[in-house]
């Protein structure tokens, strides 16, 4: 885990589990050299706290915008591969033509970004931005907010929006997260790492169906946290079990 909390770069995901017939959670904390799996009843603020990880993490911590995430002091960046889904269904569903665009464009950048060697100069990069703030300007028309005078009597709050104008808002409020790939090149355009790094453990529920206690399910997070972290810097999971079996741990965890 002090590894993981020492990385400039990791990835946060979580999904729902079965454990004694009662829906909990399981969350992952990983970059592409470790993985911490931790399972816990609650989906936020307080699983984050009890990880142990992600609190007093310093760098840059990718994600897809679950809202507790934000509540930690860290640097953001936001999965790109949700919002080119988002922006097909704005497209496909609701004909928004800003979104059509914009999936484009996100598309052009990556592979800029991909074709310069992992970063943008500054130039380039800004000159994306602009193109990045007239779609949105461009959505503002598609794509209005709510009408004020259409609040009813004695309503308050935010009056409500579209799926498509709640996605361009977010765009728009969470720029410089969307856009953190273009200029750090430690920074991926989408939260892959840590999707992919659940996805074993939901084959191990579609198999098994669910975990009997608690510590049933924390002593599979130990071992899958252990022969993932493994499988990234090279060690075989049958060497690693072989070697966790004789008292012998490989030396990347000296």
């Amino acid at each position: 885990r002090q590894r993981l909390h020492d990385s400039k770069v990791l990835h946060a995901d979580e999904t729902g589990i079965n454990i004694g017939g009662q829906r909990h959670w399981l969350h992952v904390a990983s970059n592409a050299a470790w993985t911490w799996f931790f399972p816990h009843r609650q989906r936020g603020g307080e699983a984050i706290a009890d990880a142990g990880i992600l609190p007093a993490f310093a760098g840059v911590l990718c994600h897809d915008h679950w809202k507790p995430y934000y509540a930690l002091p860290c640097q953001h960046a936001l999965c790109n591969a949700h919002h080119l889904r988002e922006l097909e269904r704005a497209w496909e569903q609701d004909g928004q033509a800003w979104a059509k665009a914009m999936q484009d464009l996100l598309q052009t950048i990556n592979q800029a970004v991909k074709d310069a060697g992992g970063s943008l100069a500054k130039d380039a990069a800004d000159a994306f931005r602009t193109l990045y703030r007239n779609l949105l300007a461009q959505g503002d028309i598609e794509s209005p907010p709510p009408d004020e005078k259409s609040r009813k009597p004695g309503q308050r709050g935010r009056l409500k929006r579209s799926k498509s104008r709640n996605l361009l808002e977010r765009l728009r409020n969470y720029e410089a997260d969307v856009l953190r790939f273009m200029e750090d090149e430690a920074v991926p355009f989408t939260n892959n790492q840590g999707e992919n790094d659940l996805r074993m453990t939901k084959v191990h529920q579609k198999i098994s169906g669910c975990f009997r206690s608690m510590q049933g399910a924390q002593v599979f997070c130990s071992v899958r946290s252990y022969i993932s972290s493994c499988r990234k810097q090279g060690v075989s999971a049958t060497d690693a079990l072989a070697g966790l079996f004789a008292g012998e741990l490989p030396a990347l965890f000296a």
